[in-house]
């Protein structure tokens, strides 16, 4: 068992970051780039265990964008960024559009006014390239955290190594280990499950599947009916990634064996459109995961309590149906990242940190309530029984900021 932590009489507090997500990354680096040492244990080995999963984020210019921004990344997040991919459509099962909407901007250097695109896997690139590698520990999964007193924590991972931490900011998601010291709040689901299925670019890529790429577009496509959605993304790699969703019991399980997986899904979608089943018979069999919704009560909060807080979806877990989840995520790390750069690099004691990290929560409290409300009004709508229709109303009112 090996043991690291703060000696007495430091200056610099030792802060540890439990999560390698977007959130946590940005904290990281909104840290280090102040010379505010900190460190992120992050349970996978590697960045390679994830490469391939997710699909596209829409970075808004006050959250994701401004995280980017303000850690001096915003010529980086011009070069891979697609403003090509906001073009989004909604359909019916028949695979029509009866909706597109394309914020595409004829000036591709304004940030400000558009949301563009970037690959998940890319973004989180970026961020792991501007950091020192030595201030992520690979392979370091938290099984357990307790109080030591006087705001700080002793932290026990998988691979027996222990520390102690003077601030400790929970990103470990949905089922977040540190979210218990601050709150009883667990994951509620939502009533809706399913798969992410795709694609592989050389795949998509065939003239035989032409089809495909023309009904999804270069950004979004929904196909929404009679509570079941059918969400598609054409990624910047050329993969074609999709979320199958629809309402269901939590007991419902998606199929380990790819195949099975595969018969389930077309029996959910039985009378879609001809280019719908096609990509399902012909989706990747090593890339099918269940993909079950939760979400955390909207207004979540928790009293401040020292030492510790969390953010991202340990924080405000909700959907993905109003893009909100990773730019929270990303303003949350920069926020607090500030928070506490601000008041250390000051060379101010624990008494002041703690109240810029509670002066934060506060803000964030409220902040994040009203996307969270409009993410569960998104969810009803495109699952919904009345869709596409309801799809293209609540769609409507977001745009005119209701």
């Amino acid at each position: 068992m090996s043991s690291n932590q703060s000696a007495p009489g430091t200056s610099q507090p030792q802060i540890v970051i439990i999560g390698g997500g977007p959130g946590g990354l940005v904290a990281l680096l909104t840290l280090l780039k102040r010379g505010i040492p900190a460190t992120l244990y992050e349970r996978d080995t590697s960045y390679d265990v994830r490469a391939h999963l997710g699909g596209m984020l829409d970075l808004d210019y006050e959250t994701g964008q401004r995280a980017l921004r303000e850690n001096g990344l915003e010529s980086e997040f011009k070069k891979y960024s697609r403003h090509d991919a906001e073009e989004m459509r909604i359909c019916g099962k028949d695979g029509v559009s009866r909706l597109q909407h394309d914020d595409e901007p004829n000036d591709n250097d304004d940030l400000e006014h558009s949301r563009p695109e970037i690959d998940r896997r890319v973004l989180r690139k970026i961020l792991l390239d501007n950091i020192p590698a030595d201030a992520i520990k690979w392979g370091h999964g938290l099984t357990s955290i307790r109080p030591v007193g006087g705001g700080q924590h002793e932290l026990t991972f998988e691979n027996g190594f222990l520390t102690t931490a003077d601030y400790v900011i929970g990103a470990d998601g949905a089922h977040s280990r540190i979210r218990p010291l601050l709150s009883s709040a667990v994951p509620i689901y939502h009533g809706i499950t399913g798969a992410e299925i795709s694609l592989p670019a050389a795949e998509a890529a065939l003239p035989e599947n032409s089809d495909i790429r023309e009904a999804v577009g270069r950004g979004t496509c929904f196909l929404a009916q009679e509570n079941k959605i059918l969400t598609f993304q054409k990624n910047g790699d050329g993969r074609i990634r999709a979320y199958a969703w629809h309402r269901n019991t939590l007991e419902w399980a998606l199929p380990s064996d790819p195949k099975a997986a595969k018969e389930a899904l077309l029996a959910i979608y039985h009378d879609w459109a001809p280019w719908v089943r096609k990509f399902i018979q012909i989706a990747d069999e090593g890339a099918i995961y269940p993909r079950p919704l939760f979400h955390l009560p909207v207004g979540h909060r928790w009293p401040h309590t020292p030492g510790v807080t969390i953010i991202g979806d340990a924080a405000h877990l909700m959907s993905p149906f109003a893009g909100a989840g990773a730019n929270l995520a990303m303003r949350d790390g920069l926020d607090v990242g500030l928070a506490l750069s601000g008041t250390i690099g000051k060379g101010l004691g624990a008494e002041e940190w703690e109240a810029a990290v509670q002066a934060w929560e506060e803000e964030m409290f409220s902040r994040v309530e009203q996307e969270a409300a409009l993410t569960a009004r998104n969810l009803e709508a495109f699952v919904n029984a009345d869709a596409p229709g309801s799809a293209i109303r609540a769609f409507e009112l977001s745009v005119e900021g209701h």
